[in-house]
């Protein structure tokens, strides 16, 4: 890891403070362009900058993840996103406004700086100051919403559990057990739908005047262009929709007979869906209340792949790089946050002891690596791939990982169970992200809709991507509900396709690393080492994968996770 020496901004800066940041700005607004080293000095001066208020904004961020019952810290997150963040905004518009106007950014070398350029200038047409102002509200909504969460507990056998530490007794193998734990977590949602409804309608109304303002039909257009999804349309995501209800949807509906049939149950509910299918107890796969185990099991797990792997993440320690166990006032979810002054990398997470969770912190994990290995590209700006690749970082170490789960199971059948659990769980999430995705194109493109008509939307996508081999009789107020569970719905709208495009780049990853795993590993890396260099489709291939999410590559890939099931006993 390495950390930014500044030469540009002040080493006693205060990125809290607006009067010390401005004059910073204003002076590369002001400052001349004499040449094309003097533009790529000026570039170098703004990516410093901009590492040093990225990262006071992460740590603001993380600090509100990881306490957001603290007051203290809320009120420094609130002084960020009013007071600092609306600020840096018009600034950074117009230092990339400046360069891409000036007579010497065409003469830049494009191997270098294309793809920055090309980004920049979409970024510039987007820009508009009267959106400043809108989407810091929208921050502080999604703050609402993280606070609400965090205060969701649930007293469960004369002990309170936050939802996520709740979610193990969903593996009990006594039925009466696992509903009662599901109802308690439903119903303690339910308590707070109306409250989550209206923090999410004030968020499709001002994500809609965004678009408006930047003269966007709709959030959706608004947001192909904000996300640079220069290489696919969202026709594209619908039809990679078509193709998951083709492909997948009838192999999880078989999955959930198999299941049915197992289980010995007259009808399949949603609180039989975690259950292990012969009876057994849960996979313990490490002490819940002790994450350092956790950590040093993934530790073994990286070594075991590669000595390199695992002397990266050993630099990381607990309060400086990690917040893995889940507690009360804590948000839910997982993330990892690159610190980009310091180079070190954040993963934050809710661990509670369940095989979800060793999941969670090697696909987090991938995420680190590919931060890690991206601080050669000379910009910050350089740094961050588009997301449908940095998730093939996190899910390809995943899948790379999943033959070495011994490290958490010392017994065979254990193992089994934990790489079926993993295999499984990749199939029937495509299904899942066809459902937030399409719930989001119908969203952003009926603006004005009520609530009754998004309920409609929502269950009509779950008819069609869900199992009716699920029951949910009784249960209509949850099932309808089910959508304020996602956070990207809140956080991150339109960021979830990403996750299925990049699966099909990671499904790729492992089979050539069944194949040959040293050189799989080794473009891995090159690959991630080009961080945002590139356009898309040229990191794909710099990994040896296509960028491709049509059927004719989902289909194979997906018949190929039911071989390693079939060939797994049960």
């Amino acid at each position: 890891m390495s950390a930014i020496v500044r030469q540009f901004v002040p080493r006693d800066a205060d990125p809290s403070d607006w009067s010390e940041l401005e004059p910073l700005y204003r002076a590369l607004y002001d400052r001349p362009f004499d040449g094309v080293a003097d533009a790529e000095r000026w570039l170098r001066d703004f990516s410093e900058l901009s590492a040093v208020v990225s990262e006071y904004g992460s740590r603001k961020q993380i600090d509100k993840a990881c306490h957001t019952d603290d007051g203290e810290i809320e009120k420094a997150f609130l002084h960020y996103v009013e007071d600092i963040a609306p600020r840096i905004k018009p600034w950074y518009f117009k230092l990339q406004r400046k360069l891409v106007e000036s007579p010497f950014a065409d003469a830049l070398d494009a191997s270098t700086y294309g793809v920055l350029l090309r980004e920049w200038r979409s970024d510039v047409e987007l820009f508009r100051e009267d959106n400043v102002p809108l989407q810091t509200e929208v921050t502080k909504l999604n703050s609402e919403y993280d606070k609400l969460i965090g205060a969701m507990t649930v007293n469960h056998e004369g002990k309170t559990y936050t939802l996520q530490q709740l979610a193990k007794f969903l593996e009990a193998t006594d039925r009466p057990t696992r509903e009662t734990t599901w109802r308690a977590s439903t119903e303690r949602r339910l308590r707070d739908r109306d409250a989550i409804e209206g923090i999410f309608e004030d968020m499709l109304s001002l994500r809609q005047r965004i678009a408006e303002n930047a003269d966007k039909g709709d959030f959706r257009g608004w947001t192909w262009q904000a996300f640079g999804r220069f290489d696919y349309t969202p026709d594209d995501c619908l039809a990679f929709g078509e193709a998951i209800e083709r492909a997948v949807v009838p192999r999880v509906r078989a999955l959930d007979l198999k299941r049915r049939e197992a289980l010995g149950v007259d009808t399949l509910r949603p609180w039989d869906q975690d259950v292990d299918l012969l009876g057994r107890e849960p996979l313990h796969p490490f002490d819940g209340d002790d994450a350092g185990e956790l950590v040093d099991k993934c530790l073994e797990v990286f070594k075991r792949l590669s000595p390199a792997l695992a002397d990266d993440f050993a630099k990381l320690q607990f309060g400086r790089n990690l917040d893995l166990e889940s507690r009360m006032g804590k948000r839910a979810g997982g993330f990892q946050s690159s610190l980009a002054e310091s180079g070190e990398p954040f993963i934050f997470m809710n661990a509670a002891g369940l095989q979800r969770d060793v999941e969670t912190l090697l696909h987090e994990g991938g995420h680190a690596f590919h931060f890690i290995w991206s601080l050669g590209q000379p910009l910050v700006f350089m740094r961050h791939a588009p997301i449908e690749f940095c998730e093939v970082a996190s899910m390809a170490m995943e899948l790379m990982s999943v033959g070495e789960l011994g490290v958490f199971y010392s017994d065979g059948a254990e193992l089994a169970r934990a790489q079926r659990k993993f295999y499984e769980g990749i199939i029937r999430f495509f299904p899942w992200m066809a459902i937030i995705d399409g719930f989001q194109h119908w969203l952003y493109t009926h603006p004005g809709h009520d609530r009754e008509q998004r309920q409609a939307a929502w269950l009509g996508l779950m008819e069609r991507f869900g199992s009716d081999v699920i029951d949910w009789t009784g249960l209509e107020d949850a099932r309808a509900a089910f959508w304020q569970k996602q956070l990207h719905l809140f956080h991150h709208p339109f960021y979830y396709v990403e996750y299925g495009i990049a699966q099909l780049g990671a499904l790729q990853m492992w089979q050539r690393f069944q194949q040959d795993p040293g050189r799989a590993l080794s473009d891995y890396r090159d690959a991630l080492s080009l961080g945002n260099s590139r356009p898309l489709p040229e990191l794909f291939s710099a990994g040896n994968i296509r960028f491709d999410f049509t059927r004719s590559t989902l289909e194979p890939l997906v018949a190929a996770l039911e071989s390693e099931l079939d060939a797994l006993p049960i």
